[in-house]
């Protein structure tokens, strides 16, 4: 019987190979276009809080498609996201918005983009669809996000059992979804389809506040689309920028608190100076 595969500590040895330094001849499209769909009525400061941590992980551009007032709000915080639709790298979907209350036409939007194949995120209110898409796709589940997706797919789990042994079950979300699981934690832990495992560890406490996860979503997001060339070779190294995500987010969020209390957005103005650093 084979040895199950241990768990690798991610940590910025490796995370700075993943950061995607632009050249003299990139342009904003060879940099990357991330599409968000994410925000509403309900939630909008989320897709502010995701529009603002990605244009500052290095995407050339991010294409936002929602809601008028979210739309709004978003441009008044980053007048440089461009509101009309067209090509992306990669998508961003679902944070902000809740599953339940979800109307038919968001939900035949955020279908379309799954279905177009390329890398996506899916977050929050686009859990659910995970089995709509086409091309590499990792989730961001919580626990109890993740025991409601493995409840819908069959299995029969209680949120306690996660919390006990979450390797174990992101493991089994991973083979059981065939998607790339990032279970959010006190460690994170990355699973892929294929059996890569890796965790994120060491983040301050601070960090669990509202709106942090969606700061998460936003690097994520943008670090795909920077590697969409790599990830249609190699659908592997979705585990690798989600580990480097959740590194970046951890160590911008070490760097915003400074030991003492921070809010989302003080983290997302933190990548920046976390990203130079890591590659200093």
């Amino acid at each position: 019987m084979a040895k199950p595969r241990r768990w690798l500590e991610w940590e910025a040895a490796q995370a700075r190979d993943w950061i995607a330094v632009p050249q003299s001849t990139d342009d904003k499209y060879s940099r990357g276009v991330l599409g968000m769909r994410t925000g509403s009525t309900e939630y909008p400061g989320a897709a502010v809080l995701g529009v603002e941590a990605a244009s500052r992980t290095g995407v050339g551009m991010v294409r936002f498609l929602g809601a008028r007032r979210v739309s709004t709000l978003v441009l008044q915080r980053r007048p440089e996201v461009v509101t009309a639709d067209g090509r992306v790298q990669a998508w961003l979907l679902g944070s902000g918005l809740d599953a339940g209350a979800r109307s038919a036409d968001t939900t035949r939007q955020l279908q379309k983009a799954l279905r177009q194949g390329v890398p996506t995120v899916l977050d929050a209110g686009a859990l659910d669809l995970v089995g709509d898409g086409t091309g590499a796709r990792v989730i961001t589940p919580h626990y109890r996000e993740l025991a409601g997706l493995l409840n819908r797919s069959g299995e029969t789990v209680e949120v306690a059992q996660i919390a006990q042994s979450p390797g174990e079950w992101a493991v089994r979300a991973a083979g059981r979804l065939g998607v790339t699981v990032l279970l959010k934690g006190s460690t994170t832990h990355v699973a892929s389809p294929s059996g890569i495992r890796l965790t994120v560890s060491g983040a301050p406490a601070w960090l669990a506040t509202a709106g942090s996860g969606d700061v998460l979503a936003g690097i994520l997001g943008a670090l795909l689309a920077t590697h969409s060339a790599t990830l249609e070779a190699d659908a592997d190294a979705l585990a690798a920028l989600a580990a480097t995500a959740c590194f970046v987010h951890s160590a911008a969020a070490s760097r915003a608190s400074g030991g003492g209390p921070i809010v989302a957005l003080d983290i997302a103005q933190a990548v920046p100076a976390t990203i130079a650093a890591l590659l200093a």
